[in-house]
């Protein structure tokens, strides 16, 4: 089936947009933390500047003058600039974590709830993997950035100015001829910004690849073993991890080029020092006190220089998941209710009559519906026949509005199903199919569907009905026993009963059946065979099969042959008009006679 093409793409938004946006979103809300914190930064960053500056009176007064008093407040001075640096160091650490932990978590949650609104074909265009790898990988990516943005302008970036003020204050000349390689880094900055959000971009795209591969491989696995598979998907995988290893190596030796730049800049501004501090020293100019504490400034100014340095590349990693992020956020779903949606009527199931009048649809450019029109009647049972590709499960999807019609309308209580409010259109609906999707939960959830407020002898009256209670009473956990991922610990018979339970509980006034008995055995069959018949009891039904034995008493019969409806009735008249409906009966016939 084709799948419509995504929109064009725009081009790329700049990092700053997309970090005010984040800041916008979903940290500006934390701003009295943020605030306590970035002042405990600024207290930290400047202890680094004082204690720079206390090196010059332990030098001058204590060593080389040997004042005694002085090496009492002095030592004081510099023990209580360290504790000060400790506990807000320690404060301002936790208060970051907590605001870069609550607001990453909202974030994945907003962009869940998000993705969940979208229309169905978005998932259908993109596989589970990439949209996990949205959720984890890149809310993971961007879930520190602000502590570290932060911490580079309220610790890094004070600690570098106190530093600075210290430096100047003994010499001028001394700190001019150390910053004077700074101006050169302007442009290899600006390259290497942009190479490390290319090669980042390249990255998370090779972690989407990396999260499909897997969620192929271990939802596939049975077929991944019976055909022989795994060295193939191995190949496959190692392909995926290599690239995402190169882009990896890349990244970091892109974000890793600005520091070492750095590295070479203060080594030649520290040579030029050197040569004039010493020559002054020698001279009597300067004390070795002065040269002792410009130099010790300068050297404390070398790691916050340095992260400051790493911080555009740790901004552009940011900006490319952050890119992504927001480009799910931009979609939105075409499919949405009306301003001013129908109420549903009270006896809904007496006028739950299902009406598609010239329906077209297509996927991309591949029609599936080419102006399909019937009517199923309240209460009654209406089989769509046909063969594969007719359109069928399609109509299901129509009347739920999990795709739109290009043209025509489907109708429900004689109203276009688009004037109703999406919820209260599709819980008009049970659908039972032949992959009956169940959670990585217990039975009892799966049935409930986390509703607590379902009477308990409801609940019991739903699994008799379903047969459920059959095969559960023999579970050591009964209804409490897990049903695996997708339900991967009970039979196809087991799950198509506890869908059956399911429907049965959530009452609806309509119910789809596509193909709910198709894969089962003769026994199993007959017992779900029975439950759908209770099921069916009072509702207006769909039913979709391939099997003609299983509609035979059927109100209605519609036959359906590429997108269109060629043939309406009972069985006994469809047989008797002797077109499409016979030679699909008998065609069946003669495969399981010779069966």
């Amino acid at each position: 089936m084709a799948v419509p093409p995504g929109p064009a793409k725009a081009p790329p938004p700049s990092s700053r947009s997309l970090m005010g946006r984040l800041w916008r979103d979903y940290v500006s809300a934390y701003w009295p933390w943020i605030a306590l914190a970035f002042a405990m930064m600024v207290v930290e960053g400047s202890t680094v500047g004082l204690l720079s500056y206390m090196l010059q009176p332990m030098f001058d007064r204590v060593f080389v003058d040997g004042d005694l008093g002085a090496m009492w407040w002095v030592g004081g001075a510099i023990l209580l600039l360290f504790v000060i640096r400790a506990v807000t160091g320690v404060a301002q650490r936790v208060v970051l974590v907590r605001v870069s932990q609550l607001s990453s978590t909202a974030m994945q949650i907003d962009l869940l709830g998000h993705m969940m609104t979208l229309d169905s074909v978005y998932f259908q265009r993109n596989p589970p993997g990439m949209l996990m790898e949205r959720l984890q990988g890149d809310t993971l990516a961007v879930q520190g950035v602000w502590q570290v943005m932060i911490q580079g302008v309220g610790r890094d970036a004070v600690a570098l100015a106190s530093l600075c003020v210290v430096a100047f204050s003994i010499d001028v000349t001394w700190t001019l001829t150390a910053l004077v390689g700074v101006p050169l880094l302007i442009l290899p900055s600006v390259a290497l910004q942009r190479y490390v959000r290319r090669k980042t971009g390249q990255m998370r795209d090779q972690a989407t690849q990396r999260a499909t591969r897997l969620d192929e491989i271990f939802h596939g696995i049975n077929p991944v073993k019976l055909n022989g598979m795994e060295d193939y998907q191995l190949g496959r995988f190692r392909g995926v991890v290599g690239r995402i290893v190169r882009a990896q190596i890349r990244t970091e030796a892109g974000k890793s080029m600005l520091p070492a730049l750095i590295d070479i800049m203060t080594g030649v501004g520290f040579f030029g020092v050197l040569v004039l501090g010493g020559r002054e020293i020698i001279a009597g100019d300067k004390t070795v006190g002065e040269f002792m504490s410009f130099f010790t400034a300068m050297a404390l100014a070398f790691q916050p220089l340095r992260r400051l340095g790493g911080l555009a590349g740790t901004f552009q990693v940011a900006a490319a998941s952050l890119e992504r992020l927001y480009g799910v956020f931009d979609d939105r779903p075409g499919i949405v209710s009306p301003h001013k949606a129908l109420p549903v009527p009270g006896d809904s199931r007496a006028q739950a009559r299902i009406e598609l009048r010239d329906v077209h649809f297509a996927y991309d450019d591949a029609p599936v519906l080419r102006g399909a029109s019937f009517v199923a009647e309240a209460g009654q049972t209406t089989a769509l026949v046909g063969a594969s590709g007719a359109g069928k499960s399609t109509i299901f999807n129509v009347l739920t509005r999990l795709v739109e019609p290009q043209r025509g309308e489907a109708r429900l209580y004689g109203a276009d199903i688009r004037a109703f409010d999406l919820r209260d259109l599709r819980a008009q609906f049970s659908v039972v199919t032949q992959d009956a999707l169940l959670f990585d939960e217990t039975i009892r959830e799966n049935v409930t569907l986390g509703r607590e407020e379902i009477a308990p002898e409801r609940i019991e009256a739903a699994l008799h009905s379903a047969h459920v209670e059959e095969f559960v009473a023999k579970m050591p956990l009964g209804l409490d026993t897990p049903a695996g991922p997708r339900g991967s610990n009970l039979s196809g018979g087991q799950r198509q009963r506890v869908a059956i339970a399911r429907a049965l509980l959530r009452d609806t006034p309509v119910l789809l059946l596509d193909e709910a008995t198709s894969a089962l055995d003769a026994q199993s069959e007959a017992v779900i065979q029975d439950a759908l018949t209770k099921l069916s009891r009072g509702r207006t039904t769909l039913v979709i099969a391939h099997r003609l034995a299983t509609v035979r008493m059927a109100d209605k019969i519609v036959v359906m042959d590429h997108g269109r409806v060629v043939e309406e009735g009972t069985h006994d008249s469809l047989l008797a008009a002797g077109g499409t409906y016979t030679d699909l009966y008998r065609l069946q016939f003669e495969d399981e006679g010779a069966g």
